[in-house]
């Protein structure tokens, strides 16, 4: 069994190689701009189809390379089949991808070779250790991003083999909130205070911008979405980490909350809205299956329903249990708790009889409520 995983590299083009670079990128661009405007006036949702009726004309009129024009016919008709209703857009320097093998190629650990409208280049590139230890995977699609700041990425897709499951011995269960963004059955609690700093500061500077209206004030947004959404997943990947590593050093298996549909069964104060609303809870819990799965840690989600409410001790389950936000306190046995901590080990209680019930219900990142997603781990650089 293996997983798709997306690695980015940083290519380092000179100035000559990056014209050619952003030539291409945007001819590609150009090129799906049209096409999509004849897939959309056409209903043309079939890649093969449009591809006998546009590719002889793609290549004429943008001078595209062959794998380069049927690269760009699958990404149209992909983008058109999400809403056909809708003519696709595509922006300027949008990510283009490319074949491995036809007009990419790797030339040792630190070169990759790129077809461009006027013939190969080869770029010298870097990554991190997180990456030159997947590298050597099976190479699959490659993605070439140009992003805002002016800097090359390549984002490389690999298959990644899972780790091989286990039979646990114990579980570890997960509780996520706002306040502590998570919290272990053991008491382990990951802090949300720099987080809702964070989120704090952004937000004040997108209500002093969106008041304005002005070019620079949306180029000022977009770098702040941009700075936002990088602390929110070194966060989550940082709190993945900790807690898969955890899991694979004491041989236990994860339990999590399902999250489909959390937002419809709670409510929140009003105050707490906003950082609910302001935190990737998805995607942390996405980074924990796909962890979980190369590490070869079983996950099993559970029904979160009244988690928070129940005694972890006797099971007594009352509203009034939650003296606070941060208090439990069991109106039957008198149990006392970090409320979190609480619905930790009720996770975990549920998880163990899940598994023994169900039958090793080892979950996947598509699983638990997350949806399908064919491109599991692309970083959001655009």
């Amino acid at each position: 069994m293996s997983m798709k995983l997306t690695l980015q590299t940083q290519l380092l083009p000179d100035a000559d190689q990056a014209a050619k670079l952003a030539a291409t990128v945007e001819r590609f661009n150009a090129a799906a701009n049209w096409l999509a405007g004849l897939a959309f006036e056409r209903k043309v949702s079939n890649k093969f189809v449009l591809q006998r009726l546009c590719y002889a004309e793609l290549r004429k009129r943008f001078g595209l390379p062959a794998d380069t024009a049927i690269r760009c016919i699958a990404q149209v008709v992909e983008a058109y089949k999400r809403d056909k209703d809708k003519r696709p857009e595509f922006r300027e320097h949008a990510a283009v991808p490319f074949s491995m093998g036809k007009n990419i190629g790797f030339k040792g650990p630190d070169r990759v070779s790129i077809s461009t409208l006027t013939g190969r280049v080869i770029v010298p590139f870097i990554m991190g250790k997180y990456q030159a230890e997947r590298f050597g995977w099976s190479h699959g699609q490659c993605d070439l991003v140009l992003r805002r700041d002016g800097k090359w990425f390549l984002l490389v897709t690999v298959d990644a083999p899972d780790g091989t499951p286990v039979e646990p011995s114990g579980f570890i269960g997960v509780d996520l909130g706002v306040k502590d963004l998570a919290t272990t059955d053991d008491g382990t609690t990951f802090k949300g205070d720099d987080v809702e700093a964070c989120r704090r500061k952004y937000h004040r500077i997108r209500k002093t911008c969106q008041g304005r209206g002005t070019k620079s004030a949306r180029r000022k947004l977009a770098k702040v979405r941009e700075k936002e959404g990088r602390f929110k997943r070194n966060e989550n990947h940082v709190i993945a980490k900790r807690v898969v590593e955890k899991a694979k050093g004491t041989g236990c298996a994860i339990g999590v909350e399902d999250l489909m549909g959390i937002s419809t069964r709670t409510t929140v104060s009003k105050p707490q809205r906003s950082r609910m609303k302001g935190w990737a809870f998805f995607q942390l819990r996405r980074f924990i299956s796909y962890k979980a799965m190369l590490a070869g840690v079983p996950v099993v989600p559970v029904d979160p329903r009244n988690t928070s409410r129940m005694c972890s001790e006797c099971g007594h389950t009352e509203k009034a249990n939650r003296k606070s936000r941060d208090e439990f306190e069991c109106r039957h046995c008198g149990f006392t708790c970090c409320a979190d901590r609480n619905a930790a080990r009720n996770i975990r209680d549920r998880a163990e009889r899940d598994w023994a019930v169900v039958g090793r219900p080892i979950v996947g990142v598509d699983d638990a409520g997350l949806g399908p997603r064919s491109r599991l781990l692309t970083s959001r650089l655009l």
